[in-house]
């Protein structure tokens, strides 16, 4: 008995134990659920804080969205308006304008009418007193044949015969007098002669332009020379200073520039590359940079050629290099070294005739526009720039004269001056030397424009490949298809008898039938 209490007491404590764990157990559970509710309680409300804040911020964002949309909307609204009231205002204007010249042509139209009255009134008194003038004239000769005994037709034979006679004798002293002023001016009339004779010679003449055409073997080599991204035909611009046209044009590359120079640097350089393959920008640097130089020798050669086959000696070097670079310039269409040359022909073959010396006028006549072809630019006219340029390079004083005065910049000192100016003239002014003036060229273009637009049914008209070609547009509502090859024929024969064009000039004219309709 006394040890089994000691094993009871153990059991008890050991439940007594069990239960009061159970129990702390239990109470720290329901703390923690407790505070985890807490916890919840509070992540919801500081959600709903934040979805608050939300809120407010989107709803301002689209408040200030709409502000925004609203005041563009306004702004556009506002210049539409302005627009609409400055269309009003010129609207206006016009039909003042219109108005007002309305009265005008009234007030003319009846200041004409009276102008026309007065005229009318006046030419009735004229008539009267052309009458009374006859009247009076009459009586005059009855009265004159009274009083001379003669009728007026044996008044007139006698003084007919008097005159022939008389003007027999003044036309034989006359024709005395003509012989002996035509002995003594022989050598003057021979000289006028012969520069006439040099007025009328014909040279040839290098005609260039602004565009060369580079040709290519085929279009597949147009890709290298644009290369990736345009590279390549960037490089070459940058180089060279010419434009490259690469167009729909088969088998061929436009070359754009104004200097013949530049142009057949790239045209050589281009063709280099082609013929290497090796298209890529250092490449095209090296080799623009050889052309540039091989172009420089080859200058100096045509200087020399000219100078030498024209008799010239002693020349500046310099000089001679500027004479080169003339074949690369071009005036009013006119090849610079061609004219240059033809010039200095002129000026020896007259300084001749007039018994100066040829050589001295034909150094003058070579060197004349030498101010065209600076190395650098310069603000003094070609004229004065040539001068100052053959008198550094220690030309004559009468050849520096004569190339400044050629233009009437500076005075003539010297008897050959007036000589270069009238041999630069002659060759530039004789037919086929020089282009027809951009003006005149305009105006052509735009009277064949305007000679199509006078027919019936012509919607419009162009003048295309530089007046090459005129493409008429017709209505085709009014013009059918057999009425479009007689307005070709009519406008083409109405061309060649009222225009003057060099070449020829095709017509086409283009009958095209739309029907449109809208799909909604």
């Amino acid at each position: 008995m006394d040890s089994i209490i000691p094993v009871l007491i153990g059991a008890v404590a050991l439940v007594v134990g069990i239960v009061a764990g159970k129990f702390i157990f239990a109470k720290d559970t329901s703390k923690k659920i407790q505070e985890a509710e807490l916890q919840s309680q509070a992540l919801l409300k500081e959600a709903e804080l934040r979805a608050e804040t939300l809120k407010k911020e989107k709803e301002l964002e689209a408040k200030e969205k709409l502000v925004q949309l609203k005041a563009a909307h306004d702004r556009e609204v506002n210049d539409r308006n302005r627009k609409i009231n400055d269309t009003e205002n010129r609207i206006r204007q016009k039909e003042q304008s219109v108005n007002q010249k309305e009265t005008n042509i009234d007030k003319q139209t009846k200041e004409n009418e009276a102008i026309k009255e007065n005229l009318n009134r006046q030419i009735d008194l004229v008539n009267i007193k052309r009458t009374e003038l006859e009247k009076h004239q009459e009586e005059h000769i009855r009265r004159l044949e009274k009083i001379a005994g003669l009728s007026a037709d044996e008044a007139k034979s006698q003084l007919v015969e008097s005159l022939k006679n008389e003007a027999h004798t003044q036309a034989l002293a006359l024709q005395q007098e003509i012989i002996d002023d035509a002995k003594q001016k022989a050598n003057k009339e021979a000289r006028k002669i012969i520069i006439q004779t040099i007025q009328r010679t014909a040279a040839e003449q290098a005609i260039e332009n602004s565009i060369t055409v580079f040709n290519l073997e085929s279009d597949e080599i147009k890709g290298q020379i644009i290369g990736r991204e345009g590279r390549n035909i960037r490089a070459i611009e940058a180089a060279t200073g010419v434009d490259l046209i690469v167009d729909d044009t088969p088998e061929a590359i436009l070359l754009s520039s104004f200097d013949p120079l530049r142009r057949e640097i790239a045209r050589l350089s281009l063709q280099r590359l082609v013929t290497d393959g090796r298209i890529h920008p250092a490449r095209i640097e090296e080799v623009v940079e050889k052309t540039r130089k091989q172009i420089e020798d080859q200058v100096m050669e045509i200087g020399e050629r000219t100078v030498i086959e024209l008799g010239i000696h002693g020349l500046h070097k310099e000089l001679v290099r500027m004479v080169g670079r003339m074949r690369f310039r071009s005036s009013y269409g006119q090849n610079l070294l061609m004219h240059s040359r033809e010039t200095a022909n002129l000026c020896a073959t007259m300084a001749a005739e007039l018994g100066l010396n040829p050589k001295l006028a034909k150094r003058a006549g070579l060197l004349h526009d030498i101010g065209k072809v600076p190395d650098e630019e310069s603000e003094l006219s070609h004229a004065l720039l040539g001068a100052k340029l053959a008198e550094k390079y220690g030309e004559n004083p009468a050849v520096v004269n004569a190339i400044a005065a050629h233009h009437d910049e500076a005075e003539m000192q010297y008897v050959i001056s007036p000589i270069i100016q009238a041999c630069d003239a002659i060759s530039g002014a004789r037919p086929g030397a020089r282009r027809e003036i951009m003006q005149q060229y305009l105006q052509r273009i735009k009277d064949l424009e305007n000679l199509a637009m006078t027919y019936n049914g012509v919607e419009k008209a162009y003048a295309i490949q530089a007046g090459r070609e005129l493409r008429v547009i017709v209505e085709a509502d009014k013009v059918t298809d057999g009425d479009s090859e007689k307005l070709s024929f009519e406008i083409a024969q109405k061309i060649q008898t009222e225009m003057t064009f060099p070449g020829q000039i095709k017509v086409t004219v283009i009958r095209e039938k739309r029907t449109v309709n809208v799909a909604r």
